[in-house]
């Protein structure tokens, strides 16, 4: 029902009930009306016969009274029959009347009973009847004195005349009425509803075309054009209307797609499109905030960190896994885990390729298929592991982990939000990669692969603190090579540098990952092993010479070429407090070691420093 029909309805049920209430009025005051009326004409009756019969009684013609009745009752049509009773003190004294002057009802009774007039309605669908008997009352003062004839005393009651009036058409008169004026209010009704058809219509149908427009704007649509045949005031909100929605499609019309080549399809999901864009545009505030902070932070580590603080914050996840893949090495490392261990296999930190969303670059959900990842040791979780690539070397996976299989909807709904928050992290977090790798560079020795002299100046005091909070110990080990120079001199530079270059190969390989090797300059090379005892520094010095006497390098001569090392050993921090002391140290006993015999390993002592000759 439209606003037109309910605005015409209610007017008219208004209307309606104040006709009804009005004919309901009329119809109570009429009945009241022709009661009263009635009552009055009886009343008056009533005088006349009293008058009447004491005329009779005065003149001695009582028993002439009969005609004087009928006169009363022929002449009058309303009366329908009339009747005197006498009381029984007058019977007593003149007898019982004529044969019809009689008690002939309880209301006769009670009227000679109670001296009170009495009356009673009979109504039925033939007619209506009034029934009422009046009294008469004995009293000593006026003309006549009714005591001079009865032997009553002043009050008591004579007689009564008793009446039925016909009033049936008065109730019809009355119905008549009200036909009359139910029927001048229907056309009232009738009238007032054409007059307010006439003058609401054109605002009922502005109304309408109102509600159209903002249904279509609800949608984002702002194409569409008021009419109205309304003057004044209501052309001029029309004229305005097409003003504001031209305007507002010329700024809003494209929002939505300008606004989904920052924020991809899908990621808010509303049937308002204002509702909306203001999603995506408080999202794009918020990767905003996030993306300049990131910026400013030193490492991909700390890039890291924010973004495990917006999954736990802004998402609201509270189980999920995030790991750092390195392509080159195939292999995975966990970043941070908000349960106690992953729900992978261990294999797949060694062999990155077994982790189904990486190697597939596609979102696994576990509610898709039955035991989806195999790679996977959970029976009583629900998984959603999302990869995302940062460039060729490096990509990420998290995983999200939840016991409600209802839950997984709603991770899923919010992992293009992830992502873009990743997107916008990516560049960052590539900037960092690079930094690190730019710095790893200028820290590495780009022909042997090992550290250079910058990385031990830079770092070596960092590693001190660290030692002495750890209680830890260094064996400082110096290498250099044998007659290096002829090499150089003799066979060219390129030679001089593959003999270095499998020099800083078999250092690689025979140190540990937790033990520093440096080039430290030319054809020297400090490395220092991590808690070595002092049998333990032997054997990878001895394991570093031998397996570097055994090389052989083909100069283009009958005999390969072979080369030997002189090593010296000194132990941090027993023999010095310090890695440049130890370093300087090991430098010494590398100096007795050449001006000894060269190819030897040589453990410092302190002897070496006190004889000064040595050097």
């Amino acid at each position: 029902m439209n606003s037109k029909t309910k605005l015409l309805l209610t007017v008219a049920l208004m209307l309606l009930g104040l006709g009804i209430a009005t004919i309901v009025n009329i119809s109570l005051n009429f009945r009241e009306y022709s009661l009263k009326n009635a009552t009055e004409k009886a009343e008056a009756v009533a005088a006349i016969v009293k008058d009447g019969l004491t005329a009779h009684m005065v003149n001695g013609i009582m028993d002439k009274r009969s005609y004087f009745l009928n006169q009363i009752y022929t002449n009058n049509a309303d009366i329908k029959a009339l009747w005197i009773i006498r009381s029984n003190k007058v019977k007593k004294q003149f007898g019982n009347g004529f044969k019809n002057e009689t008690v002939r009802d309880a209301l006769d009774k009670e009227v000679l009973n109670t001296g009170k007039t009495v009356q009673a309605i009979k109504e039925n669908a033939d007619g209506i009847t009034l029934r009422i008997s009046i009294p008469y009352n004995a009293t000593a003062t006026g003309t006549p004195n009714c005591l001079k004839c009865h032997n009553v005393q002043d009050g008591d009651t004579l007689g009564a005349i008793s009446m039925e009036f016909d009033i049936t058409h008065m109730r019809n008169d009355g119905m008549l009425t009200i036909l009359k004026i139910l029927g001048i209010n229907l056309i009232f009704i009738i009238i007032a509803l054409l007059l307010i058809n006439h003058y609401v219509s054109p605002y009922m149908t502005l109304f309408t075309n109102m509600q159209k427009g903002i249904k279509k704007a609800y949608r984002g649509d702002f194409t569409h054009k008021f009419e109205t045949t309304v003057e004044g005031d209501g052309k001029t909100i029309t004229e305005q209307l097409n003003t504001l929605f031209r305007k507002m499609q010329e700024t809003f019309g494209d929002i939505k797609h300008n606004l989904a080549t920052f924020i991809p399809q899908g990621c808010v999901s509303s049937n308002d499109p204002l509702y909306e864009a203001k999603t995506i545009i408080n999202e794009l505030s918020d990767i905003y905030k996030f993306k300049k902070t990131i910026e400013l932070d030193i490492s991909k580590e700390i890039v890291y960190s924010r973004i495990i603080d917006v999954l736990h914050n802004k998402f609201n996840f509270k189980h999920f896994a995030f790991y750092e893949i390195n392509m080159p090495k195939n292999s995975r490392e966990l970043i941070y885990i908000s349960q106690d261990e992953s729900i992978c296999k261990q294999e797949v930190d060694e062999n990155a390729m077994l982790c189904r969303a990486h190697r597939t670059n596609t979102d696994v959900i576990s509610t898709e298929f039955i035991n989806l990842c195999k790679e996977c040791v959970c029976n009583d979780l629900n998984y959603i592991c999302i990869p995302f690539n940062i460039n060729d070397e490096y990509a990420l996976v998290i995983s999200f982990t939840t016991k409600e299989k209802s839950a997984i909807a709603q991770i899923n709904k919010d992992i293009p939000s992830v992502k873009n928050y990743l997107e916008a992290a990516k560049p960052v977090i590539e900037s960092r990669i690079l930094t690190e790798k730019l710095r790893d560079t200028s820290l590495k020795d780009a022909m042997t692969g090992l550290y250079n002299r910058r990385f031990l100046e830079e770092f070596i005091d960092t590693f001190v603190k660290q030692a002495e909070r750890r209680e830890e110990s260094y064996a400082v080990l110096m290498l250099d090579i044998d007659f290096f120079k002829k090499v150089n001199d003799t066979y060219g530079h390129d030679v001089g540098d593959t003999v270095i270059e499998q020099l800083g190969k078999v250092i690689r390989e025979s140190v540990r990952e937790s033990d520093l090797a440096i080039r430290y300059g030319g054809e020297e090379f400090v490395i220092l092993l991590q808690n070595a005892t002092k049998e333990g520094a032997m054997r990878v010095a001895q394991l570093i010479n031998e397996n570097f006497a055994a090389l052989s390098f083909d100069v283009g001569a009958e005999e390969p070429l072979r080369k030997t090392l002189s090593i010296g050993i000194c132990t941090f921090p027993k023999d010095a407090n310090t890695i440049w002391k130890c370093i300087k140290l090991a430098d010494t006993a590398l100096y007795v070691a050449k001006t000894t015999g060269r190819n030897k390993i040589v453990e410092y002592t302190k002897e070496m420093s006190e004889n000064d000759n040595l050097r």
